[in-house]
């Protein structure tokens, strides 16, 4: 059944004009009145939903009863990362979203290629949180991961909250340097609820400057192994590793 990401109040029996974005797909779908749809809000759960009217600029639907079905991780895993270039962050937005991150956080740092500032960062912000509803309306997710603003590196460090000391956050810095934790074995030694919270540098990676900054933040330098990854593909490889049950 088609799904659709609709970002407010849902109310059994409710009816609804779809958000322009859904409308359009339901258009484009050739859907009718009277075949069903599924919603969803980004927060939990979704709704059946039967389509009312089809106008040339307006979609109605009757909203249906409410599931609360989850198909999120149990751990939530949030991704900072130096940008990559070209359509590779557009990538890595979609295929963290199928896996189930729970946030993404755009970083510029000392060696980023990609730059961004002002309404050029706003837009592409607003884009890349469309290519995660989009990834969540394809695999069945229906909590949205939060795209945040593009930061800088330093202050976003600066800016990071304490965690919860009940369910401590670990905090791991992808690392190419001496020294660093197994990353499976790091997380073998964790809560299996506790939070992830992942720092990646763009294609030319960290400087060292950038990874003392990290350090300093309380996080710990691991390792994928032995070859060295691209920028988008390490990201996603401590996701998948991240998540395993």
């Amino acid at each position: 059944m088609p799904r659709f990401h609709c970002p407010a109040r849902l109310v059994v029996g409710q009816v609804l004009s779809l958000p322009a974005t859904a409308a359009r797909h339901v258009q484009v779908l050739r859907l009718q009145p009277g075949q069903h749809i599924t919603l969803f809000s980004g927060d939990g759960g979704e709704w059946g939903a039967t389509i009312s009217l089809m106008g040339r600029n307006d979609v109605r639907v009757i909203v249906g009863l409410h599931h609360a079905i989850e198909r999120e991780p149990g751990r939530a895993v949030h991704l900072a990362l130096g940008m990559p270039a070209n359509e590779r962050m557009d990538w890595l937005v979609e295929k963290a979203s199928e896996l189930g991150v729970a946030s993404l956080q755009p970083l510029q740092t000392a060696r980023s290629v990609l730059r961004l500032a002002g309404e050029r960062a706003t837009k592409k912000q607003a884009h890349w949180q469309s290519v995660a509803i989009a990834a969540c309306e394809q695999c069945g997710g229906n909590r949205v991961p939060e795209v945040h603003a593009v930061g800088e590196l330093a202050a976003w460090l600066k800016a990071l909250p304490p965690g919860d000391p009940t369910l401590p956050e670990l905090r791991c810095l992808l690392s190419l340097a001496e020294g660093t934790h197994s990353l499976p074995s790091l997380l073998a030694r964790a809560s299996a609820l506790s939070p992830v919270r992942f720092l990646s540098g763009p294609e030319g990676g960290l400087t060292p400057q950038e990874e003392s900054l990290a350090l300093a933040a309380g996080f710990l330098p691991v390792t994928l192994g032995p070859r060295v990854l691209r920028a988008e593909t390490a990201a996603l490889a401590a996701l998948v590793i991240s998540l395993a049950p």
